[in-house]
Order: C-alpha cells, then structure tokens, then sequence
C-alpha cells in the first residue's frame, strides 16, 4: 500500500537529523530513509545552482530507489534554493522544507531584537529576503553568516564548535532571542545555552516542520498510524560517520 511507503529525508549532512528527530516523535509510525549528501557538503557555501542540481537529482534517486511517498527538504539552504523546483518537478509528491523561524521568534522576542543564525547561502536567498521583508515591523532581524560552523558540527569538533558559536554570538544590544537557522545547529544548544545564558529564547524548526508534515500525509491519506520506526540510511559520504552520528545524537 502506499501509505506503507518511507519518507524521505535530506540534508547536506547530518543537520538533518535535527529535523528526523523531530519527525520521528510526531509520526512514531512511519518508516523514514535518511539521505546525507556529505559528499557534496557544505551547501551553505555552495552555489544556488549547485544546491539545486544535488536536491532535484537526491529526490529522484529516493523515489526510483525507495519509492517515497514524501519528501522532507531538512536543510535551509536547500529549501531556499530548490523546493519550489522539487515541487514544480513532482507535483503528486508531498514536499516539506524548512526555513528559519523568524516568525514564531518575532512573536517571542519582548525587545524587538532577533538574533538570526543560519549560514551565507540562506541568509544571501530570495526566499530568506521574502520572509523577512513579510515581517518587516514586526521584528529587528540580527543577521549572522556561521561560515564553518555546521561542519565543525559534522565533524563533531566540540572545540571548534564552542570556538566559533562564541565568535557568532557577540551581539550588539537587546537580543533575547536567538533563531538557529541550520539544522545542523540544535545539536550545538548546549553550548548556545553555555554562552547566551538561559534567559536567552532558542529558536528552531524540528516541531512545526513535523507537525505540517503530518498535515500534509493526513490531507493525502497516507498516514500510517501504526507499524514503522525503520530508518534506512543513505549517504554520498562516510556511512560510519553517518551511523555514529544517528548513534550520538538520536540513539539509533
């Protein structure tokens, strides 16, 4: 049956897991396949044209080899660069992206002020200036380019990870909010926490993006409400590094 078919999940790397996670608490009985494109990495300071060409060739690898029933966009630069394309290219396929939660952090924020982490091909993206400028008003938008971060995060460097999150957390100001704009990043919230403080509001996407997910899927009929909880991996990179990133951060 269809609706026992996987749900495909991609990233650059293992950001995305971040987003799997998430997806895998709000929809315990679908079947997921999670394809890193390490390979290929980081597409935060990759060309948009790039990113593009690796997300459309990634979604019809999925469907020929795993026959997906839906596809999740885990990494904000690839959403930016390319969901409009995979959803223009696949139009009986559900697609999910994710994109910074400038939203749900201007509702938050009490000073108006909003730290934005996310790397340069995000923050640099017409769909990134679309959001923001649909918000203008509502919010002061720090932006902060995290070049090198997310594969300090892959490569699980704690020193350079504490290195650089101090580097991109100097603030100017009032921010008491503080959006992270890479699903790499949430698996650096100890140390963000570390040198924010507690009183500092942290911001991420793992939860809505599950939650529209399964809108989408019930919309569809293809929920599976029960079964599932496998995880196929797939990668273009190390598959132990993959496997030991599961082991770490998700407990599989």
């Amino acid at each position: 049956m269809e609706r026992d078919r996987p749900i495909g999940v991609f990233d650059s790397g293992v950001g995305g897991l971040s987003i799997l996670r998430a997806l895998r608490a709000e929809l315990p009985g679908e079947d997921f396949v999670y394809f890193s494109d390490a390979g290929h990495a980081p597409y935060g300071e990759k060309g948009e044209d790039f990113v593009s060409d690796r997300s459309l060739a990634i979604a019809v690898d999925l469907l020929e080899a795993h026959r997906i029933k839906a596809l999740v966009v885990a990494c904000n630069t690839a959403t930016a660069a390319a969901v409009h394309l995979l959803r223009a290219q696949h139009t009986h396929l559900p697609v999910v992206g994710v994109e910074p939660a400038l939203k749900p952090a201007a509702a938050l924020t009490k000073t108006g002020r909003v730290g934005v982490l996310a790397t340069r091909g995000t923050l640099s993206s017409a769909k990134f200036q679309t959001l923001r400028a649909s918000l203008a008003g509502q919010a002061e938008f720090v932006l902060v380019p995290c070049d090198g971060l997310a594969a300090a995060i892959e490569a699980d460097d704690r020193a350079q990870v504490e290195a650089l999150c101090r580097a991109y957390t100097r603030f100017d100001g009032d921010v008491d909010t503080v959006v992270l704009g890479c699903t790499h990043y949430p698996f650096a919230t100890e140390v963000f926490v570390d040198l924010l403080g507690p009183e500092i509001e942290l911001v991420e996407t793992g939860e809505p993006v599950a939650r529209q997910t399964g809108r989408l899927l019930e919309t569809q009929d293809l929920l599976r409400p029960e079964g599932g909880g496998h995880v196929q991996w797939r990668t273009t990179g190390d598959e132990q590094a993959l496997r030991s990133a599961a082991a770490r951060w998700l407990g599989l």
